[in-house]
């Protein structure tokens, strides 16, 4: 990274001296807006930060590289919030009117989706594709099993990875 500066703080802050303006113009040419951009720079710059601090990021030999990398990143998972959103908002449009939830509880459940996701997120791909199938889709077991061309014993392993993430935000939203 930046010879001289050895503690984590002084790291991060001569990288965000050095590329923030660079990386800012690099998402904004990809997200058509400034106000995304300068979100995720930010979220990138603190999440390298975080890393800093636990050591879990080498010396950078490429700084751009690498920030172009954890940028890339969280890009995918803000379009794969908006795309959330979209679907949320698309079913509550379904929704009579008397059923619609109030803008306080939209957010809450909006809050809670993203979260969700989040968790689900950290799954290997097959165990998530099969907890989506099996909650979203409604397929059996059996059904999962042959899709994925696994037996029904591993979509049950898989499911259960499932719902531990589903229990882990259970029990850390407040009731």
């Amino acid at each position: 990274m930046v010879v001289g500066e050895s503690t984590p703080q002084q790291q991060a802050h001569a990288l965000y001296r050095e590329h923030h303006g660079w990386l800012s113009s690099w998402l904004r040419s990809r997200l058509g807006n400034s106000f995304d951009a300068a979100d995720i720079a930010h979220d990138t710059f603190l999440r390298i930060w975080s890393g800093l601090r636990a050591g879990a990021i080498p010396t950078l030999h490429e700084p751009r590289a690498y920030l172009t990398t954890v940028a890339k990143r969280l890009v995918i998972n803000h379009h794969e919030r908006q795309s959330l959103e979209r679907a949320y908002q698309a079913s509550l449009a379904l929704l009579p009117e008397a059923l619609v939830p109030s803008v306080e509880e939209r957010a809450i459940l909006l809050e809670t989706l993203h979260e969700l996701d989040a968790l689900l997120d950290e799954l290997p791909a097959r165990a998530r594709t099969a907890f989506l199938l099996s909650q979203l889709e409604g397929l059996a077991y059996e059904d999962i099993a042959a899709q994925l061309g696994v037996s029904v014993r591993t979509v049950t392993r898989y499911m259960a990875q499932g719902f531990a993430q589903c229990l882990k935000l259970m029990l850390a939203t407040p009731l």
